[in-house]
């Protein structure tokens, strides 16, 4: 049964965190470290007193709380039912296309909030869209799984059975980070029956395979002749530099997930530094406030099960050393790319392509892994261009096709 949902932080637990931003004590810092060991020291020390005597969550709650939020119980097999949080914002536009946006870490259901205007607004020059942007399991507002081997498969069930729940028989996806790898799952899970077609800001994916894709592996051996283009080596040389120095929390995460949950559970400061590192580092350049960056950070912090819940994703899905993407069989959904020049992996065209059916693709000279909230304009647009009049997905769902 839906419930609408109010958030509202206790009193007791935003003075809890006062209470540890007080008694925070901070390292100490190498002289001219900047930004080579990690978060410099007058960021974190800066924003940490701005959380404990500037920042204001209750503003920050009510204008979350502008967004039309929803609980529900979600049965999952094997594992006992759910409750879920998540966003459900409709056009006005009876006919829009239902889209679930899937977020993944750090990210969370705020994540598509800039864009929720954007792909509800009626036209006639394109689409429009009911969107719902639920929170994860473990994540911000939905309940914590308590057993083990809750994986890929589980997450795209719940993320299925909430559409339906909603009344969406047929739907669509748009994701990125964990919601790139979800949105996978999705189309081989539930491609044809219920997922229509989907969309990925984070196309991830390794030289094609002779035996899956043996035209572009033809192809992939005819390349290594030629020179690569700009746009490749600079892909190239960023996958090459997040793989060599960006992938610590990957490993930790993927591994040892309990053990760092201590500190993100009770360090504000750790869960703070922890997080912004990712946000300042997978953005290109975005400049963020220190009142945008302690909402994020607040989402995780009073989240329903804590922040150290959400980085168990790492240890069910990828734990055995490798996200198994390979091991997802391919779809012939519609699937839509958006290439962004500071993703952490930016790959050649022509691995991507063979992520699935690629009907549409969309490059962009500025953004990064967040594209939802640095360049809302550029995914949505995106979003539109594929599934608008003319456009490769048009009309997928049907009876759906957003016009006003």
């Amino acid at each position: 049964m839906e419930q609408p949902f109010t958030l509202s932080v206790p009193d007791s637990e935003i003075e809890l965190l006062r209470k540890k931003l007080e008694l925070t004590r901070l390292p100490d810092e190498l002289d001219d470290a900047s930004w080579n060991y990690g978060v410099p020291l007058a960021d974190v020390r800066r924003m940490v007193e701005y959380w404990k005597d500037g920042y204001d969550w209750r503003k920050a709650e009510a204008e979350i709380n502008t967004l039309p939020q929803y609980t529900r119980d979600i049965e999952v097999d094997g594992f006992s039912a759910l409750n879920i949080h998540y966003v459900h914002q409709k056009s006005t536009v009876e006919n829009a296309v239902p889209l679930l946006f899937v977020h993944g870490w750090p990210g969370h259901f705020l994540e598509a909030k800039k864009m929720l205007p954007l792909l509800t607004a009626a036209s006639k020059e394109h689409p429009a869209f009911h969107v719902v942007a639920l929170s994860l399991p473990n994540f911000g507002f939905s309940e914590a799984v308590t057993k083990k081997g809750f994986g890929a498969h589980h997450y795209a069930e719940v993320c299925n059975k909430l559409m339906l729940a909603l009344g969406y028989k047929e739907y669509v996806v748009q994701g990125g980070d964990w919601g790139y790898f979800i949105g996978k799952v999705l189309a081989a899970d539930y491609g044809h029956k219920t997922v229509k077609a989907w969309h990925t800001n984070m196309p991830v994916a390794g030289p094609p395979s002779v035996w899956t894709h043996p035209g572009r592996f033809l192809a992939f051996l005819g390349s290594l002749a030629l020179p690569w283009s700009a746009r490749d080596k600079a892909g190239i040389a960023r996958t090459l530099n997040t793989r060599k120095r960006g992938m610590g929390y990957f490993k930790e995460q993927s591994t040892q997930p309990q053990t760092l949950g201590y500190s993100l559970a009770d360090s504000p400061a750790g869960l703070l530094a922890w997080i912004y590192e990712k946000l300042v580092h997978w953005t290109d350049e975005y400049p963020w406030t220190d009142d945008e960056v302690l909402t994020w950070i607040s989402v995780y912090w009073f989240s329903r099960a804590g922040p150290a819940a959400s980085v168990r994703i790492y240890y069910e899905v990828a734990g055995k050393g490798a996200i198994p993407v390979t091991d997802v069989p391919w779809s012939s959904i519609p699937l839509g790319l958006s290439y962004f020049p500071k993703e952490l992996a930016v790959v050649p065209k022509l691995w991507a392509r063979a992520l699935g059916n690629v009907v549409h693709e969309s490059d962009h000279e500025r953004g990064g892994h967040f594209a939802a909230f640095e360049r809302p304009e550029d995914l949505a647009n995106d979003v539109r261009a594929m599934f608008g009049k003319g456009g490769p997905a048009y009309g997928v769902v049907p009876g759906k096709d957003g016009f006003a």
